[in-house]
């Protein structure tokens, strides 16, 4: 650890003002992010323990550094303080479920039953014995286990038969003289969860959508929606005969780029317009339209849940990666939510995609503060929630895009860079108008 670092640990250090002009970064990813902030305009590399005015650091450095740190007022990171809330995988399950018996005391089942996206889970080996009377009620069923703290499809197994996961059911009494700490390093926490054995197939393939959210604030809660991601196919044709085929169940890229017949070429993603318009051309516009609709909420039902357990800061924002699973029904599902969602490129148009992302985030955290504040769409985002509903300005006439009650239009066509322009002229407009009135 720096000088640097270590002053900052010992509060003795604070983030000195920016020179007029610049903006100095930190990275500790060198991928698709280090590639955008490198191509910003007046935006320069801090080297080392240098001075930074913004840093895309990794979750195990806000844990271990930010309440040791005094922050300047410009000053902006890429995670809040307890992130985990929403993307440790049983931490997430605990704030949903307690958010859903919430609606449901304060406005009934019906209000409750719009809660119900994400698959019945429970957190072991601390559940075991629950999770037992659940199995026990679903003869035949198929489950699917996974450590809480691993990403990449790292870990995760399918099961039909108790027996598969033994080592997971601790004694009800821990001996007395184990330590805490000894029972978590011999007891893995994991979470399992009924496994989606219907998924909507494309071409016999399962797959899931990953979907671009951006927060930055929690209270007031303000949420902004990417209009463009992908979807994220498996390489081999979809079976319950072979559960243990990691190539016909888990769509991770990680995992699928190792398939025998693999093309790196190819890929195995679709873009999120693509999939829209597959939807639309097999169930029709308003059953596409209604599909969306619902996954907006579960997007919005899982932030407003760990609303009020989430530590607000004015130098925080998070990126989510967000993956949705849709089952024959047309019904969506919420899988797992991730604070790190990756930022590396596996095929030239997904750094297409990453490099608008990041680049259109970046424009909208602002550190040039060239903004009004009352912009509801900026590049491929558009705002949908700032302590309330934004509604949409548009017409169904405009851009061809469907007409909804909120500001949402995710997997419509993204016309990003001319909205960009149209932004920026407006923004410079502004200016010399404000000049010309002094």
């Amino acid at each position: 650890m720096g000088d640097h670092v270590k002053n900052l640990a010992a509060g003795t250090h604070t983030r000195g003002k920016r020179p007029s002009g610049q903006i100095r970064y930190k990275t500790a990813l060198k991928n698709v992010i280090y590639d955008v902030l490198k191509a910003r305009p007046g935006w320069i590399e801090a080297k080392d323990d240098a001075e930074w005015d913004f840093y895309w650091c990794e979750v195990s450095w806000i844990v271990t550094y930010f309440d040791q740190c005094y922050f300047e007022e410009h000053v902006k990171l890429c995670h809040f303080r307890n992130h985990y809330e929403l993307t440790r995988k049983n931490l997430m399950v605990r704030n949903l479920k307690r958010q859903r018996k919430i609606v449901e005391r304060n406005f009934g089942k019906l209000a409750a039953a719009e809660w119900d996206f994400f698959p019945t889970t429970f957190e072991l080996p601390s559940e075991y014995h629950i999770f037992v009377e659940e199995f026990k009620r679903c003869p035949g069923a198929i489950w699917i286990l996974k450590p809480i703290n691993k990403s990449q499809g790292k870990g995760i197994m399918l099961f039909k038969k108790l027996r598969d996961i033994a080592s997971y059911s601790k004694p009800d009494v821990p001996a007395k003289d184990d330590s805490k700490e000894q029972r978590e390093k011999e007891y893995e926490t994991v979470v399992v969860s009924r496994y989606i054995a219907d998924p909507y197939l494309i071409s016999g393939k399962k797959f899931d959508i990953r979907i671009y959210v951006l927060v930055t604030s929690y209270c007031p809660l303000k949420i902004w929606l990417y209009r463009s991601g992908f979807a994220r196919f498996s390489s081999t044709h979809y079976s319950l005969d072979t559960i243990g085929d990691s190539f016909v169940h888990l769509t991770n890229v990680a995992i699928q780029k190792t398939a025998p017949d693999y093309d790196p070429e190819k890929g195995c993603k679709w873009g999120l317009q693509e999939l829209r318009n597959y939807f639309v051309a097999r169930h029709g516009d308003a059953s596409a339209a209604t599909l969306f609709q619902h996954i907006d909420l579960i997007l919005l039902h899982s932030l407003q849940s760990v609303q009020k357990t989430m530590i607000n800061d004015k130098h925080c924002f998070e990126l989510y990666g967000f993956d949705i699973m849709i089952d024959q029904a047309l019904k969506p599902w919420l899988i797992e939510v991730n604070a790190s969602p990756s930022l590396t490129a596996s095929s030239p148009a997904d750094h297409s995609l990453k490099f608008g992302l990041l680049t259109d985030m970046l424009d909208i955290i602002d550190m040039e503060g060239r903004l009004v504040g009352d912009e509801i769409r900026v590049g491929g985002f558009d705002l949908m929630w700032n302590d309330g509903p934004i509604h949409s300005h548009l017409t169904r006439l405009q851009q061809a895009l469907p007409q909804y009650a909120t500001n949402t239009f995710l997997g419509c066509y993204d016309d990003r860079e001319t909205q960009r322009e149209e932004l920026h002229r407006s923004i410079s407009m502004g200016k010399v108008s404000a000049r010309a009135k002094k």
